[in-house]
């Protein structure tokens, strides 16, 4: 265990909040290095930058960063596994970790020397640091999905948050008798994968999943026929907004913003444009959250996306920037961001902080919602072939819902059987 410098103590007084949990190694050992980070442009990164003077002062180590554009980070992280050399510490997505496999340096031994509680990182997030084994990466962002919902509408109307996709439909409907608005705004449209992204959660709810173990396609199985049907089924309840068949995650969104639809599961982050003046007629008091609904009988799920921090292999400095990792995951640096009254970032990766009473207090439960659903998800398996499977997988669920295709099990076999010629 590393002790805490007396300079650490110093830096950390600065803050007027909370006093930070990372522990500097004793003597400085890499003072005079210089750790260069290459991070996807996050105003949350930007708020951990701007207190990474306390680590400059505690260990001697220089940090600086560069930035670059979400659209552009594939390209800057690819550039730099074949170049090499500019960079020792780098954010990658979780969909890219395995294609970047050459780029990562395995950590380990280096951070269990740190004494990281990787236990206090959700199953679902950390997954993605490890490549074949071994720990490559520490999550520093990561999303989850909640069910948003009209409270207003639901007080009318005395209805609670559907706890299981089946109490959803009865709800969905008991909203509809009472109001002008349809039940629940779902993405059926393809872009991006995004109409996965709740039927994920219904075939894992009914105990399926994408993969066996030996990465062949079971999707096509009992429990995914059984989610598609349901899924698609919400078309023909008519529980979703006219059009849905054509939705895309924006549409959805753009539906419950305009009044149009009382419950949308949708990720975290889009909470602040659902009552941004500018952008949404509701305003914060209409607008409640919960975590997702589960299959009856299931544990609760979480579709995810996570940003992991690794070392590169090519780091001229990998003890310092091993050094930094062990303070840009310490909780404390997260919680800190989280309570800022100058910002607004609601990201949190650290199951201490998301249940935090705090935490909670400052954004209305929001980070408990996702506990209780990231405390029993498993994430997903990103390999190199995703976007080709993702693909084929959003052609087949908007194929069912447009109707163009109106037998899900020969749809789901027929894209199994596309999946598995790639694979």
């Amino acid at each position: 265990m590393k002790n805490l410098t007396s300079s650490l103590a110093i830096a950390a007084s600065l803050f007027a909040t909370n006093a930070f949990a990372w522990e500097a190694t004793e003597g400085r050992p890499f003072e005079g290095q210089t750790v260069n980070v290459l991070a996807v442009k996050s105003s949350q990164f930007e708020a951990h930058e701007a207190r990474v003077a306390a680590f400059e002062e505690a260990t001697g180590i220089d940090v600086v960063y560069d930035y670059v554009p979400f659209p552009n980070m594939k390209e800057a992280l690819t550039t730099e596994m074949v170049a090499g050399g500019d960079y020792d510490v780098v954010s990658v997505m979780d969909q890219w970790v395995t294609s970047l496999a050459m780029l990562m340096e395995p950590i380990g031994p280096e951070i269990e020397a740190q004494g990281t509680d990787l236990s206090d990182f959700p199953a679902a997030h950390l997954r993605h640091g490890y490549i074949d084994g071994e720990l490559v990466g520490l999550p520093v962002r990561g999303h989850v999905q909640l069910m948003f919902y009209r409270k207003d509408l639901f007080e009318a109307a005395g209805l609670t948050p559907p706890q299981t996709w089946e109490e959803m439909v009865t709800t969905a409907k008991a909203i509809q008798d009472s109001s002008d608005a349809a039940g629940i705004a779902l993405p059926y449209g393809k872009l991006n994968g995004q109409n996965l992204m709740v039927w994920m959660n219904l075939l894992w709810g009914n105990g399926g999943d994408l993969f066996d173990a030996d990465g062949n396609p079971i999707f096509n199985s009992d429990a995914g026929v059984a989610a598609t049907e349901t899924y698609v089924g919400y078309l023909a309840e008519e529980i979703v907004p006219a059009g849905s068949a054509v939705f895309v995650e924006q549409d959805a969104v753009n539906s419950f913003k305009q009044g149009n639809s009382a419950m949308l599961p949708v990720w975290w982050w889009v909470n602040s444009q659902l009552t941004d003046p500018e952008k949404s007629t509701l305003t914060t008091d209409q607008v409640g959250f919960t975590s997702l609904p589960s299959v009856a009988g299931a544990d609760r799920s979480t579709f995810t996306n996570t940003w992991i921090f690794g070392v590169t292999q090519g780091s001229d400095n990998k003890d310092a920037a091993a050094e930094f990792l062990g303070w840009l995951t310490d909780p404390a640096i997260e919680r800190d961001v989280l309570l800022d009254p100058e910002l607004s970032e609601v990201v949190a990766v650290h199951m201490s902080n998301l249940t935090d009473p705090e935490v909670n207090a400052r954004w209305g439960g929001m980070h408990q919602a996702a506990a209780d659903a990231l405390a029993t998800a498993e994430g997903i398996e990103f390999g190199d072939d995703w976007p080709r499977i993702a693909l084929i997988l959003e052609t087949a669920i908007s194929s069912l819902a447009s109707g163009e295709e109106t037998d899900v099990k020969a749809a789901l076999d027929a894209a199994a059987e596309d999946i598995a010629a790639i694979r």
